[in-house]
């Protein structure tokens, strides 16, 4: 077991360990790519590991350091520095969590709006991190807890953390190759004729570097949508993703001139129907978070191989703003 050091985002140094591992490609395994031959000689590592580790040349093939796409003929000795970061010195913290399933290697956790997901600049303390890490100390050796995508801290919804490594590698190549599944719930300003699809790059705001905005040097980024439910100037929008990009719902229903109500960034002017009454501008005005819930998660389970799906109802805040706009609608 070597042990070194590396730069971390938080601009510290943390401990890294890198476990070496010798294996011999078995006979069977002539004629196949090497990344090809090593998922299927280690499967608890990802193809996408391995592949990002003989880019970062940490694999050797008999003393070489190839291609991920180089044939192999069998037999080789294969030698793979297996890099481990601990997810830090965080700590701690008795933080109650809405816990929708758990086995030995999956949390699915239901987030509540205004739990931020990991400490960061402002937010040192009293995250999600944080509360997994009092609920499994063991996520303490793991990158970020376990956490391999995050929801924005007013977005309320389900959310899936890895409790092993194997299962964390498995669940972001999942999302990579687009197999987990997230459906949310949002409801948008104005009123949309039909549903459709938004493919549009996201990247960093030209001038207000805090924003995200679509512009063609950004990522590609792409959400489905559809109308659940019209009101007389709002509509209740199911969407779901096919990139996780920061703030993308939030980013392409503004760029569609349709922005999330209580949306604090990219919301614009509160949008009003003809003749709301007082309760309606009382409640329109008084939800200060986007209304974006993510109602609906599936993946392949990264053991079983089962797909499996988890489903949870609004907040009662979104759920009491609905009703103002169904009884606005009505009247």
């Amino acid at each position: 077991m070597a042990v070194g050091a590396e730069r971390a985002g938080s601009d510290r140094f943390v401990t890294t360990q890198e476990e070496k591992l010798t294996v011999v490609l078995p006979a069977d395994a002539a004629g196949l790519r090497l990344d090809q031959a090593l998922a299927r000689l280690l499967p608890q590592h990802s193809r996408a590991s391995l592949q990002l580790w003989i880019r970062a040349e940490r694999v050797q093939v008999e003393g070489r350091m190839p291609r991920a796409s180089a044939k192999v003929r069998g037999g080789e000795r294969v030698e793979i520095v297996i890099p481990h970061t601990p997810a830090g010195d965080w700590a701690a913290e008795a933080i109650p969590l809405d816990i929708v399933y758990e086995d030995d290697d999956l949390l699915v956790i239901n987030k509540p709006a205004g739990l931020v997901m990991h400490p960061g600049a402002g937010n040192p303390e009293g995250t999600m991190l944080n509360a997994l890490l009092h609920h499994a100390p063991t996520l303490n050796k793991l990158a970020r807890a376990g956490i391999v995508h995050r929801l924005d801290k007013e977005t309320s919804g389900l959310l899936v953390v890895a409790k092993t490594e194997p299962a964390r590698l498995d669940l972001i190549e999942q999302l990579k190759a687009r197999t987990l599944k997230r459906e949310y719930l949002a409801l948008v300003q104005g009123l949309l004729v039909a549903g459709g699809t938004v493919d549009a790059p996201i990247g960093r705001h030209s001038q207000v570097r805090t924003r995200m905005a679509v512009n063609e040097g950004g990522r590609p980024a792409v959400s489905h949508y559809r109308i659940e439910k019209k009101y007389r100037a709002h509509t209740l929008l199911r969407v779901k993703l096919e990139s996780g990009r920061t703030h993308q719902i939030r980013v392409h229903m503004a760029h569609l001139k349709h922005p999330l109500v209580g949306d604090p960034v990219y919301g614009g002017r509160l949008h009003l129907p003809k003749g709301a009454s007082a309760a309606l501008i009382a409640a329109l005005q008084g939800f200060k978070r986007q209304a974006l819930h993510a109602a609906r998660l599936g993946l392949v389970h990264p053991v079983t191989g089962k797909n499996v799906e988890w489903e949870t109802p609004m907040p009662d805040d979104m759920r009491a703003l609905l009703k103002v706009l169904e009884k606005d609608a009505k009247g």
